[in-house]
């Protein structure tokens, strides 16, 4: 069985190294360090941490203004509140002046768990899709999250990284060909195409065994960054194999699905089904139990592609 690390502790990691290499590097964080896992980085360099407190419109106008100021600066705390609480301070001083801030948000989706429905944010990629030049990226496993953390901090302007909570497996090796803008192909299949993102891709690995005990060759695909989106690939996939089922942690109204849908609609249109929170809260409970109830499981996507 592979190793289960959390997107979040690959987050800590990475930020202790960056913070080696760069200087104007500046961690800021809502009191939730230890949840967000800053606190590696605040151990490390305390004089380029600073905790902002439970103030996340403070949090993130302050991480513009260092920004501008010529920091690389990486702001953290739950995705709830970085896209809820503070959205229009992340769309008026980090976007809309294209500072270089990376919102490196933890606790994304249904598997925040017991935290429940206040805490289960299903609309962080859809509201940050909105925002003009906004980057935003959902990386699938440990090794995918270090990669793309690295090259979203030496890139220039504001970036949406979405980190989970829960430990999940890695699958990439560190090797691996892991590029911002790119889509990865996990597993080539000529029966239909399966599209996923963050937690959900080593779903999508698991169906993909499923359905080829049942004579279905599934091809895999990583949307680790869902915009800029890789369209190229997207539309290779249509034309390959004909159907795409997407796979998110997220709400299929605004997320992965409907990205996807936007290209294949204006370029190759096939049939679609989509896997994701179905526009309901959810509530508190165990990780799995809760992907299960709320129908964003390995069997889930099974189903979805058997239908199409």
């Amino acid at each position: 069985m592979a190793d289960k690390i959390a997107t979040r502790q690959a987050y800590g990691e990475v930020l202790v190294e960056l913070g080696k290499e760069y200087e104007e590097l500046v961690v800021m964080d809502a009191d939730l360090s230890g949840s967000t896992k800053t606190s590696m980085f605040a151990k490390e360099f305390p004089d380029r941490f600073l905790n902002m407190g439970i103030a996340e419109q403070n949090l993130y106008a302050q991480a513009a203004g260092l920004a501008l100021s010529g920091k690389k600066v990486c702001a953290s705390t739950f995705a709830m509140f970085a896209t809820g609480r503070a959205y229009e301070i992340v769309r008026n001083s980090i976007g809309y002046t294209q500072a270089n801030v990376k919102i490196c948000a933890t606790h994304a989706g249904i598997t925040v768990g017991e935290d429940g429905a206040s805490h289960q944010t299903f609309e962080d990629i859809s509201l940050m899709r909105n925002i003009p030049g906004m980057t935003v990226i959902s990386p699938s496993d440990a090794v995918a999250a270090k990669k793309l953390i690295r090259q979203a901090v030496e890139m220039d302007g504001p970036c949406y990284l979405r980190l989970g909570r829960a430990a999940v497996p890695v699958f990439y090796d560190e090797s691996a060909d892991i590029t911002l803008g790119k889509g990865n192909l996990v597993r080539d299949g000529k029966d239909l195409t399966i599209i996923a993102t963050g937690i959900m891709v080593s779903a999508a690995v698991e169906a993909a065994d499923k359905l080829m005990a049942d004579g279905i060759d599934a091809k895999i695909i990583d949307i680790h960054t869902i915009k800029p989106i890789d369209e190229d690939i997207i539309i290779k996939a249509a034309k390959e194999t004909g159907k795409i089922v997407t796979a998110e942690e997220h709400s299929i109204i605004g997320g992965l699905g409907d990205a996807v849908a936007q290209v294949v609609v204006r370029n190759h249109p096939v049939p679609m089904a989509m896997i994701g929170q179905k526009d309901v809260y959810g509530e508190s409970g165990k990780p799995d139990e809760l992907l299960k109830k709320y129908g964003m499981t390995a069997d889930d996507i099974v189903n979805a592609a058997k239908g199409l």
